[in-house]
């Protein structure tokens, strides 16, 4: 069974990005659509983690998603590939990707997180060689096609191919840790995602390490959508085209209070309380 193949394109129209709140985004984003989240709620148990968020994704485009720790940014993020589905977590509200709701009866979520594929904070790579790392999802996939050419396009396309080439059967773990988080980029890459989520990709890494992977990310959006979440505001302000910025309100649920064009929601954010967060008064 495809992706689609049961998916009906009937719904319900929910209004623009607002949810209940004043959050609006750039108008230039209209027809390059890729991924958008409508009345979107997580709870667990009988507490919403997040609640009424609302937000669009432009196709082969940055777009961060800040605010302090506890705001619900890994949870929303998780919704776009459904790997809140593994926590037990009951989801409200629609994800549609390329205009088909991947909440809908009948999906196949593999196929849901082979086309939005998802890069963790620790690098974790697999306890084996760096070639079978990258090969392990085209294995998996029935990639029917040479997957050693494909293995090095994934490495390539992760900037990592002339650093390992030559040691392509060593174990994944001999590498350092910018080399890992790039390694499982690569396995990432390597079954040609649409989209790509990366939970704070950067945060165990050394500065060197850093700025490579901000190359890459920045890189890589000619190709594919990149969706990054970042407790770094200096990061999410180089790297990101789009920024959504998330707080708790007062019943310690996340919120989406404000998205736009990065250099807008940084120079001019409309809402008091971005402007305490990107200047460093709380968080």
């Amino acid at each position: 069974m495809r992706l689609w193949s049961l998916v009906s394109k009937d719904y319900v129209e929910k209004g623009d990005i607002r949810g209940g709140r004043d959050v609006t985004v750039d108008d230039t984003m209209n027809g390059k659509i890729v991924l958008e989240g409508r009345m979107l709620g997580v709870v667990y148990g009988s507490k919403y983690a997040i609640r009424d968020v609302n937000i669009k994704i432009a196709r082969n485009t940055i777009t961060a998603i800040i605010g302090p720790s506890g705001c619900g940014k890994s949870t929303l993020l998780r919704c776009f590939n459904r790997m809140n589905d593994l926590l037990d977590a009951r989801i409200e509200g629609e994800i549609l990707f390329n205009d088909h709701n991947i909440y809908s009866d009948g999906i196949n979520v593999a196929e849901v997180r082979r086309l939005i594929g998802m890069v963790f904070q620790k690098p974790n790579p697999f306890p084996t060689s760096i070639y079978n790392n990258v090969a392990f999802g085209l294995k998996i996939n029935g990639f029917r096609g040479d997957i050693g050419k494909q293995v090095e396009y994934a490495l390539r396309e992760a900037a990592l191919w002339d650093e390992v080439k030559d040691r392509l059967n060593d174990n994944a773990y001999s590498l350092s840790g910018g080399q890992q988080q790039r390694l499982c980029i690569a396995r990432a890459l390597a079954v040609e995602p649409e989209v790509l989520l990366m939970d704070e990709p950067t945060a165990s890494l050394d500065p060197i390490a850093s700025a490579k992977i901000e190359q890459l990310i920045t890189r890589l959006k000619e190709k594919i959508t990149i969706i990054i979440v970042t407790h770094n505001i200096q990061q999410a302000a180089r790297v990101s085209d789009y920024v959504n910025v998330m707080m708790i309100d007062e019943n310690m649920i996340g919120r989406l209070i404000e998205s736009g064009p990065t250099r807008e929601v940084f120079e001019s954010p409309k809402s008091k309380v971005t402007e305490d967060y990107i200047s460093g008064r709380f968080g």
